[in-house]
């Protein structure tokens, strides 16, 4: 993909909106669809690495209620010739056809190589990989088991969006987010697992979110993970111009 000059590649995750509570997720929604506005005027590519909602199950003839702002501005700017691409969190992992086709927008349910200018990037959410976020990777097996799928999506969506929903707020084993602490850089589970993937392959850029922590570190052969933190606490999104990859913080006078 070309990065035409004056243009940027943008990198945002982990919105999480429904969640703590309604008022707190308007807010949110709010303030993002701000920064959409403001990015749309020179952004060439936006990814969206995940965990967009708190919960998001598609079942044949419904959707959960709710976010339809973000998803007709997703919708004006995706319209408008800018593509967006979207990769599955652990939160809304059970995305089935609804952004293809309502939105024309391509999501992806593993992580995947991007060649944007001249550099190779290696994208996902982040969710179960490397040696650690243990207790997230034995529930992704109940989680992406169609069997399960095929039970809960006979549940009425009244109960089931009410069930998941709660169990997604309340229960840290489930969210895969039990420990927002920076592990320092031999600790870091996706840091490892990107160190081990340069053994495989050279990559410029690694870009992941789930973690809940903005950071970027150096990798070996001249690489670079870069985590995008969240729009819960710390409201920051990542920029690529074709030469460098920044970290930025989405400033407003409000929530």
């Amino acid at each position: 993909m070309k990065i035409p000059k004056g243009k940027k590649v943008y990198f945002s995750s982990d919105n999480h909106l429904g969640a703590p509570t309604a008022a707190i997720s308007k807010q949110k929604e709010a303030k993002f669809l701000r920064w959409l506005d403001e990015v749309k005027t020179d952004a060439a590519a936006i990814f969206l690495l995940g965990d967009l909602f708190d919960f998001w199950f598609e079942y044949k003839t419904v959707v959960p209620k709710g976010f339809v702002r973000v998803l007709g501005k997703l919708a004006e700017i995706s319209d408008s010739g800018i593509p967006i691409h979207f990769f599955v969190g652990n939160h809304d992992l059970w995305m089935n056809g609804y952004f293809e086709e309502e939105l024309n927008i391509p999501v992806y349910h593993q992580p995947k190589e991007f060649t944007l200018g001249n550099q190779l990037f290696f994208i996902g959410h982040g969710d179960g990989l490397g040696p650690d976020d243990k207790g997230f990777k034995r529930m992704k097996k109940i989680f992406t088991n169609p069997i399960a799928q095929w039970f809960f999506g006979w549940l009425h969506p009244d109960i089931g969006v009410r069930l998941a929903s709660s169990l997604s707020r309340g229960n840290k084993l489930i969210s895969g987010d039990d420990d927002v602490t920076f592990l320092g850089e031999e600790n870091e589970w996706l840091v490892q697992y990107c160190k081990r993937k340069l053994t495989q392959k050279h990559r410029d850029h690694f870009v992941f979110g789930h973690r809940h922590l903005p950071m970027q570190i150096k990798l070996p052969e001249n690489s670079l993970y870069t985590n995008l933190g969240d729009w819960c606490d710390h409201f920051t999104y990542a920029t690529y111009d074709g030469q460098d990859m920044k970290l930025d913080h989405f400033k407003t006078t409000s929530l």
